[in-house]
């Protein structure tokens, strides 16, 4: 399998690379992605899924129906575009929503693809309306519709397109218009990691780094890792560092302790941003309810920042409620920080 990767599409000297070499700046990352479903660590009934998928579609002799894999970011989206690739023996094409600007970017790409190529974009949700038009007919039709010229003399010109496999990743699905999204023949959504699945992803990682990981600071390590294998592999890389330079090379537990220390990231997980959020509301808020407006001016931070990058993992970690009278966070997120109830708190 080889890989195209339109970081611009302006630049028109691109190459197929192989997948160890998409750039310099994904190379270290893309090192540690497995290459087929057998090193795959987690998603169990998705990875199943997509191989009782492929097979049937190699019996066949067909392409593979279109796939969209949706959930939060560092879960392995892109991965697994990649592996679906490998394992239909295609060349994948890889590019993101908000790069293609115009339909002509688009149609520039899909013209250039070969029979039973994967295309793979990243943050589709983010595609232009004008774009996004381009793709119904693509993905049914597997032809383009292109309009020449203008006003009076304009005419509509239908282009034949070879039958490829658009693989679409997005962290916000109900953002997909509907006739977008009931084009795919597959829809997996991608669920969070448990801890022994970080921990086994964290000694895979470790044994390809070449690096020394005892098992009890993986488990350590797992349980912080906010159940998010790229959040994993980066900690991963920061205790790396640590071990090197103050503790002669050996990831031990006293070296996740002080590191995660050094990094303001607790036992949980909560990075310093989420120990401010929740201190905050605990001590000047008696726990809430307040409004998003409000904490965010407290805390210095902008209103998208807190609702798009705090409080969607202290909801989902049980710390944090929302109300019709606002935030409000929860005994777990009192006994959490050792802060002694409220009388103000108890009541609500």
């Amino acid at each position: 399998m080889v890989i195209q990767e339109d970081r611009s599409l302006k630049d028109k000297d691109q190459s197929l690379v192989s997948p160890q070499n998409i750039d310099e700046a994904d190379a270290f990352e893309n090192s540690l992605r497995p290459k087929d479903f057998n090193n795959y660590i987690g998603q169990s009934e998705v990875k199943n899924n997509l191989k009782i998928f492929c097979q049937a579609s190699k019996k066949r002799g067909e392409s593979l129906d279109h796939t969209l894999f949706y959930g939060p970011p560092g879960l392995g989206k892109t991965t697994l575009s990649l592996i679906l690739a490998q394992e239909m023996g295609a060349q994948l094409r890889i590019t993101s929503g908000p790069a293609l600007e115009k339909p002509g970017d688009l149609a520039a790409i899909l013209t250039s693809l070969k029979e039973n190529d994967f295309l793979f974009i990243d943050e589709i949700h983010r595609l232009r309306h004008t774009v996004e038009e381009v793709l119904y007919t693509a993905m049914e039709d597997f032809a383009i519709d292109l309009v020449v010229g203008k006003g009076p003399t304009a005419r509509t010109m239908r282009l034949k397109i070879p039958r490829f496999t658009l693989v679409g990743a997005t962290t916000k699905a109900s953002m997909l218009a509907g006739p977008l999204r009931d084009r795919f023949g597959h829809v997996e959504r991608l669920r969070f990691y448990t801890p022994p699945e970080i921990q086994e992803i964290l000694e895979r990682s470790a044994h390809i780094l070449d690096i020394t990981l005892k098992k009890d600071a993986a488990q350590k390590l797992s349980y912080c890792a906010r159940k998010t294998p790229r959040v994993a592999n980066r900690l991963l890389r920061r205790m790396r560092d640590f071990a090197e330079i103050l503790h002669e090379g050996t990831i031990t537990t006293e070296v996740i302790t002080n590191g995660l220390e050094n990094l303001s990231i607790d036992e949980r997980g909560l990075d310093h941003s989420d120990q401010l959020f929740l201190r905050t509301m605990c001590e000047k808020f008696n726990g809430g309810p307040v409004g998003l407006s409000t904490i965010a001016a407290s805390m210095g931070e902008e209103e998208n920042t807190v609702e798009d990058m705090i409080e969607p993992f202290l909801l989902q970690e049980g710390f944090l409620k929302k109300t019709a009278r606002g935030r409000v966070v929860t005994d777990q997120a009192f006994d959490h920080l050792n802060i002694p109830y409220t009388r103000q708190h108890k009541q609500l």
